[in-house]
């Protein structure tokens, strides 16, 4: 039996739209509302979310907004259990407990090991997890088990091979990362084929990185398909994948969300000509993207001097596209100074080391501000 959704579109419950920028726990619910309204009108169901997303609230507003409203059955839930949040059998029950409260959800549709990589595989192990997960499929709790996964190939085939009992996996695709020397998109994609293991992608956009793109790389696609948004091309590359089986879509905004509907409920798969454009495309951000960081935020929960790391990174980046010996000046400066006043700047970086553990993408984050601050401090 086919446990897939009908339609590839997955709601990302992880950058929510938000009535104060600066506190990612104040969700503008009454808009969330809406776009759940949207999204089930039109047919689509599957729903993620994790224990640590937007402030630790995440599952909380699924209930409010998607659980309290509609049957149980009329929807799909995800979440997912991460390393960093427990060190015993009983925190990892208690974790779960937790989070069957917070959605009262009843039972979750696809539960997930959440970020598994070389350094956290040994932890999900020694604790059993993955029979873990087996023994609450049999007790009703879940209904699909699976993991996330932020690592090399060779990782995810020991993994995929030691762990056949996996239904699933949740992979970072997008067509910048396709053949991406970190990431290693397209490998890992066929490392799950190979296992016959449906895919779902998260970071189909990279963060915002494939909806906001230097002028020469904008101009291609829309000219190729004017009125086709630009994350459009990002979002279908990785659904046209034959064994991609959801696409997770982080929508900060209704307009986002009637977006991405347009073109994902009546979906056309790429063809081939269009797939090449998309890595030329990619060609010409990779030539200037100084650090390619996708803005998940997981480095910044536990940061002692409050450092929004990944806004800070956008903005370096944006700088880094601009001729400055030309311009001198441009606004990034001023975001930055703005940012600064109510977060840490990049100067007051400790070298803690803990946004490095943490980071899926396995950036040397301390280097990196060192960069940040030298540009944007003095």
């Amino acid at each position: 039996m086919d446990f897939r959704p009908a339609k590839k579109l997955g709601f990302g419950l992880m950058r929510l739209p938000l009535l104060d920028p600066k506190n990612e726990a104040d969700v503008d619910v009454e808009q969330m509302k809406r776009m759940v309204d949207l999204f089930m009108e039109n047919g689509f169901t599957y729903f993620d979310t994790a224990w640590m997303y937007q402030g630790f609230k995440s599952e909380n507003f699924a209930k409010e907004a998607l659980v309290d409203r509609y049957p149980r059955e009329s929807f799909t839930l995800a979440t997912k259990l991460h390393a960093g949040f427990f060190d015993s059998l009983e925190d990892r029950d208690k974790v779960f407990n937790e989070q069957l409260a917070k959605t009262g959800a009843g039972y979750f549709d696809y539960y997930l090991l959440h970020g598994i990589d070389a350094g956290s595989i040994g932890k999900y192990e020694k604790f059993d997890c993955f029979a873990w997960q087996q023994e609450k499929k049999q007790q009703g709790l879940i209904r699909h088990a699976g993991f996330s996964f932020h690592d090399k190939p060779e990782v995810l085939d020991r993994i995929l091979t030691d762990h056949p009992e996996v239904e699933f996996v949740q992979l970072q695709i997008n067509y910048l990362d396709w053949e991406s020397e970190w990431v290693r998109s397209r490998e890992c994609y066929e490392v799950a084929v190979r296992h016959n293991k449906p895919v779902i992608v998260m970071e189909p956009v990279k963060g915002g990185t494939l909806a906001k793109m230097p002028k020469k790389a904008e101009s291609l696609l829309t000219n190729a398909a004017p009125g086709m948004s630009l994350p459009s091309w990002a979002i279908r590359f990785a659904a046209s994948l034959p064994n991609v089986m959801v696409v997770l879509s982080g929508m900060s905004s209704y307009a986002q969300m009637e977006d991405n509907l347009s073109y994902m409920k009546s979906f056309t798969p790429l063809n081939e000509e269009e797939k090449a454009l998309c890595f030329r495309v990619a060609q010409i951000i990779n030539d200037q993207i100084e650090i390619p960081c996708t803005g998940c935020s997981y480095c910044t929960e536990g940061c002692p001097q409050s450092i929004p790391i990944p806004k800070y990174f956008s903005l370096y980046n944006e700088n880094m596209r601009e001729d400055l010996a030309e311009k001198g000046w441009t606004v990034n400066f001023s975001n930055y100074e703005a940012l600064a006043r109510d977060f840490g700047k990049a100067a007051d970086c400790v070298e803690c080391g803990q946004c490095e553990e943490v980071c899926p993408q396995h950036l040397p984050i301390i280097r990196l501000m060192k960069k940040v601050s030298a540009h944007f401090d003095q």
